[in-house]
């Protein structure tokens, strides 16, 4: 996890969804939107963020488990089940 994901997370949570195209111009993020877009896939990946379509994602119930501090980011397999731990 980065501190990139976080503010991800947070603002898929506080805005309902989020994309690389939403963000990539505010001054929250300052990073690139080609690193946004992978950062977006590898938390879809590991069930925080579910992919709708179109570079479009939602935050899962792991998300907001996450952001609470209920959950370990370092406890999570992706969901395809390739690789391992939470090396987003």
């Amino acid at each position: 996890m980065t501190l990139w994901d976080d503010r991800l997370l947070e603002w898929a949570e506080t805005h309902d969804s989020v994309s690389a195209s939403d963000v990539k111009d505010t001054v929250y993020f300052q990073i690139s939107r080609s690193s946004i877009s992978r950062r977006l896939k590898k938390l879809s990946e590991h069930g925080l963020l579910q992919h709708l379509g179109n570079g479009v994602y939602v935050i899962t119930e792991q998300g907001e488990q996450y952001l609470r501090g209920e959950l370990d980011a370092n406890q999570l397999e992706p969901v395809n089940g390739e690789g391992g731990g939470a090396e987003a």
